[in-house]
């Protein structure tokens, strides 16, 4: 469905999102982000021109920082409706954590509710509505911040983030915000004005208002000279990142979330800053300063690997650097605490009266406790439970079925300070988890297990085994035993 353009501006917004369409297989949906204002509301309206109201969602998400979020969230639902759009909005909470702006934490919860709309209505390709003067700002802050060159290169008019359920499209990238009005103007529309925008505090506000102005005055081409420069900035950062990828592989552990310190420390410290930033920016960090980085590498180049971690005060994005036996690695929380005294995220307790079952699934922990008969052959457990693949544990770690009944089975998260007996040995003390799983060398990201309490007490922890003091000594010859196994989702078969 197409309109005829009646004005230099309705042509230009039309062609290029027809551009963009044009991209797309004849059968993809299309979902428009749109929070109401001027921008988006015409990249609503010109999809709509373009691409016919089937193919369109309007996608609005719910911020509730401001007052008028309310209002705004009504007035996306009607300008929608008035186009005989499907329209769907989604409500999010803005972290507070320390170390992240608010605008940070803002735009990363407005992308992940986007990408679960596109998720849900199966949308291929999400078309969000920056223009020209959003490049040109977006390249000058980061110009006058110092950024390098993955802050330069700005916003790409295409992007395919990683796990991410839809393309995110840029169609009027190369339109002026002044052509986007005249559209506005001439087709009539309503659109809602945030009073932030006005707030001349902020940093991009006083470019926009007060920066840009002069420039187009006395330079009128700077628009498309940052632009290229933003290009220029992405092939660049390109060539980087397949640098970054190639030391990645040689230098990461355990998936890549930590890094081996002695191999990071042996490269150059151009080398090195440029895999920080690249492992950072996979571990889904907000890009740090270089001050930060360098700051960094050079306390890594001073710390031994063989664990005075301790030492490093890297602070960033609620989080901190540590190292700890030939790992690097960031552990949320802050560098004064103790290693691995952070609070971890609090689930909601899981509760069973265990009567014989052979698995209790918990989709909260992403994993499945699992109760094995001692005695029972693989067979039997892959009929019983479908664990063909999950090996037996020792048989001294087995648990009398009847204390199992004693009382409800509780899943937890760790609160700190919680102890257990593993040690079999007459006159063996407690000791802390944090102990033990230092002891055993257990990295603090694998540490955010499900505690396994019967009743009031510790009775199991992933990756420790059972709490020695809560098993009964002797143990009937006849007793029914069960041993337990703690297994993630994706090493369940």
């Amino acid at each position: 469905m197409t309109s005829t353009a009646k004005s230099p501006a309705d042509h230009l917004v039309l062609e290029a999102v027809g551009a963009a369409l044009g991209a797309l297989s004849a059968d993809a949906r299309i979902g428009i982000a749109l929070s109401g204002g001027v921008d988006s509301s015409v990249l609503l309206d010109a999809a709509v021109r373009v691409a016919g109201v089937s193919r369109c969602v309007a996608l609005h998400v719910h911020h509730g920082l401001s007052p008028n979020a309310d209002a705004w969230l009504a007035h996306c639902e009607a300008f929608a409706r008035e186009r005989g759009v499907e329209f769907a909005a989604r409500r999010v909470d803005v972290s507070r954590d320390a170390g992240v702006s608010v605008e940070a934490a803002a735009r990363d919860a407005r992308y992940r509710a986007l990408d679960a709309l596109c998720a849900e209505r199966g949308i291929h390709s999400l078309w969000l509505a920056q223009h020209a003067d959003d490049q040109a700002e977006t390249v000058l802050l980061q110009l006058l911040r110092g950024a390098g060159l993955a802050g330069l290169a700005a916003m790409a008019p295409e992007l395919s983030p990683e796990g991410a359920a839809a393309k995110r499209v840029r169609p009027l990238l190369h339109v002026l915000r002044g052509q986007i009005e005249h559209y506005a103007s001439a087709r009539h529309l309503r659109w809602i004005d945030d009073e932030s925008n006005a707030d001349t505090r902020y940093a991009r506000n006083a470019l926009r208002h007060e920066v840009t102005p002069a420039l187009t005055v006395h330079f009128p081409g700077f628009r498309d000279a940052l632009a290229r420069t933003a290009a220029h900035a992405a092939a660049a950062q390109r060539l980087l990142d397949a640098l970054a990828r190639i030391d990645l592989e040689a230098v990461s552990r355990d998936g890549g979330r930590a890094l081996a310190h002695d191999a990071l420390i042996a490269l150059d410290d151009d080398r090195a800053l440029n895999l920080l930033r690249y492992w950072m920016r996979q571990q889904g960090f907000i890009a740090a300063s270089s001050a930060r980085l360098g700051d960094a590498l050079r306390q890594l180049r001073e710390v031994s690997a063989d664990g005075d971690g301790h030492r490093l005060r890297i602070d960033h994005a609620g989080h901190a650097l540590r190292s700890y036996r030939g790992l690097v690695y960031w552990e949320a929380g802050d560098s004064r605490d103790p290693a691995d005294e952070s609070t971890f995220t609090e689930r909601e307790i899981g509760e069973l009266a265990w009567q014989g079952q052979a698995i209790w699934r918990l989709p909260q922990w992403r994993g499945t406790f699992i109760f094995q008969p001692v005695g029972a052959s693989i067979t039997d457990r892959a009929n019983t439970a479908d664990t063909a693949n999950t090996p037996n544990p020792a048989a001294d770690d087995a648990i009398p079925a009847s204390l199992l009944r004693r009382a409800v089975l509780s899943a937890r998260s760790r609160t700190g300070g919680e102890r257990m007996r593993t040690s079999a040995a007459p006159g063996a003390r407690s000791r802390t988890l944090k102990n033990l799983f230092q002891e055993r060398g257990i990295p603090a990201w694998k540490r955010d297990v499900p505690l396994l309490f019967l009743g009031d007490e510790l009775l199991f922890v992933p990756l420790l085994g059972v709490n020695r003091a809560l098993l009964p000594r002797p143990v009937a010859p006849d007793e029914a035993r069960v041993t337990i196994v703690w297994r993630e989702d994706l090493l369940i078969a």
